[in-house]
């Protein structure tokens, strides 16, 4: 009898050998955007060194930095009152010497429902603390779906979510990705997004107490105080494994950092 093969999803060959950086779209600079942009410039450094043309991101916020995100995000609090997406960038391109761009605003249509010109990029990250606000970056990358687009050409959408001891991360392809043939494996060209395959449980999920957190004590009653940063580098890690890996078998994670338990979620 011979056994079933394994499911995977190979990478978009512009990840692996790309004409420019990457571009990627972080959406939202709180207490796991902050830890996941650490990550890219880590992962941006270490792709240049394997030859690759390495990231260029732009980091997506409009909230201002407060007393209450000292601690638990990657804030100082020399930098109170700054936009969270402007501190962090600062500070990254000083770092590395990248010239990765911030933006003061949240990632949305404009009024006249127009998208911003700078919306486009290879790859979606969301770190979004609504479920309203993934259902419109959704509706976004669907509209963007139009094989018109080239450069920047929308490819992959990566979200986080997590409430105080659990989380979850998981990758979708924006439309479909073309797969070779390959005899050893079962290849899937599309990974549904996070608000088609699990909409109903997000909604049921939404916290209807969205007020911001006055204080650490407050905000860390919310989200345990290293529940971001371990999805922060689990979720980057499945990221970093489509560059080096070039496919996965996996297209996300459920975490529980209390009972310390992790279960993949396999290709479908």
């Amino acid at each position: 009898m011979t056994s079933e093969k394994t499911k995977v999803h190979f990478t978009d060959n512009y990840l692996i050998n790309p004409t420019n950086p990457v571009t990627i779209n972080l959406i939202g600079a709180g207490g796991t955007g902050s830890k996941v942009l650490t990550a890219l410039m880590e992962m941006n450094h270490s792709l240049i060194q394997f030859g690759h043309a390495g990231l260029q991101v732009r980091l997506w916020d409009d909230d201002l930095i407060t007393e209450a995100n000292l601690g638990r995000q990657r804030f100082a609090e020399s930098e109170i009152g700054l936009y969270k997406s402007v501190a962090l960038i600062n500070r990254a391109n000083r770092w590395m010497g990248t010239n990765w761009k911030a933006e003061t605003q949240k990632f949305k249509l404009n009024e006249s429902e127009k998208f911003s010109e700078n919306i486009l990029s290879n790859i979606y990250i969301s770190c979004v603390d609504s479920v309203s606000a993934r259902f419109e970056i959704a509706d976004i990358l669907k509209s963007l779906n139009n094989g018109r687009y080239y450069a920047d050409r929308p490819l992959y959408w990566l979200d986080y979510g997590n409430n105080q001891h659990k989380a979850q991360a998981m990758l979708a392809t924006v439309g479909t990705i073309k797969q070779p043939n390959s005899e050893k494996y079962v290849t899937v060209d599309q990974l549904s997004f996070i608000t088609d395959e699990f909409g109903d449980l997000l909604k049921q999920s939404e916290n209807s107490d969205d007020t911001p957190s006055c204080s650490l004590t407050e905000a860390l009653e919310k989200q345990d105080l290293f529940i971001n940063s371990t999805l922060a580098q689990m979720g980057s890690s499945l990221l970093w494994g489509l560059f080096r890996n070039g496919l996965t078998e996996n297209r996300g994670f459920f975490l529980n950092l209390k009972s310390f338990h992790s279960q993949p979620i396999k290709l479908a």
